[in-house]
């Protein structure tokens, strides 16, 4: 049975981050991926120097109209990352209800992209947008601990608190949460990372039981760019292929982003040599060489059933 995504992320000329990197992983594992760039630049905005454009709602709206005539807006899967403008995202949550009204067993995957650390890099006034529009409509969520925390309006100090904060989240709209960073202590030290996920699930008689499960993951000291698209869009595939298995998914693509960061890191050093910081384009996504890991990741990171 085809699968088919509609991805409407950002573009880069260079590099990989929204559709560049989450079409070529999808492409890999068997998807077919309808993109709607959002904004079209010639690099992520980490370098020096960027040049582009941005599209508008109307023109998103133009390219969507374009689709509908030709009936074919049937979609499995909507995929969304990064915007920063009210009326884009607005457009988006109409593109997804009518999309829904054709396939009710549509899936839209939503990352809230909004901040990361205690500060908001998209306008404050999508927060609202974000929480009384978008997340009712999506089905998996992927913010960070700030971003869960924005949503909620909880803050977040123990993993009892992330539990409950996926549990209003849930209350909200999506099924799957998955709390892709936390500040949260690791139980393996300072050098670990906590990821947190939960899924909802609805048992043939009507009553709900949920899968929650925590991750450890080594941390690297590195800036990446892109690593959170392509972490949404591996869930989704992995999500499509263990839709009732959060624990599974989570760990191939938790996994899979472990591969592609270490083959980045090491990539990077050896081209900046010894002693120097790699640069925003040494430091780009080693997509195509990790073709292989992401047909079939060797799994490397163990998640815990809470």
């Amino acid at each position: 049975m085809e699968c088919r995504v509609l991805s409407i992320q950002s573009h880069v000329v260079r590099g990989y981050v929204g559709n560049k990197s989450a079409t070529f992983p999808l492409q890999v594992l068997g998807f077919e991926v309808d993109s709607i760039n959002s904004v079209q630049f010639s690099n992520h905005t980490g370098y020096a120097h960027w040049k582009g454009q941005v599209l508008t709602a109307e023109e998103l709206n133009v390219l969507y109209e374009g689709i509908k005539l030709n009936n074919v807006n049937h979609y499995d899967y909507v995929l969304t990352g990064y915007s920063r403008d009210m009326s884009f995202l607005e457009m988006v949550v109409d593109i997804v209800a009518e999309l829904k009204k054709a396939n009710p067993s549509l899936v839209y995957v939503c990352d809230p992209v909004m901040g990361d650390h205690g500060a908001m890099y998209v306008p404050e006034m999508l927060l609202p947008v974000y929480r009384d529009k978008v997340v009712p409509v999506a089905d998996i969520l992927t913010p960070n601990q700030f971003e869960a925390e924005l949503l909620t309006g909880r803050k977040m100090k123990t993993e009892k608190d992330a539990v409950e904060i996926m549990g209003l989240l849930h209350q909200m709209g999506p099924e799957t949460v998955v709390l892709t960073s936390t500040d949260l202590p690791s139980k393996l030290g300072d050098e670990f990372l906590v990821v947190l996920g939960s899924q909802r699930i609805v048992k043939p008689d009507g009553t709900n039981s949920s899968q929650k499960i925590r991750m450890d993951i080594p941390k690297v000291d590195a800036v990446f760019v892109g690593t959170g698209d392509l972490f949404a869009a591996m869930l989704l595939a992995w999500t499509h292929h263990h839709p009732k298995d959060l624990k599974t998914a989570c760990e191939k693509t938790v996994s899979l982003m472990h591969h592609v960061i270490k083959r980045t890191i090491t990539y990077a050093n050896a081209i900046a040599g010894p002693g120097k910081k790699p640069t925003p384009a040494q430091l780009e996504l080693r997509m195509v060489q990790s073709k292989a890991d992401i047909e079939d990741p060797a799994l490397v990171a163990k998640a815990t059933v809470l």
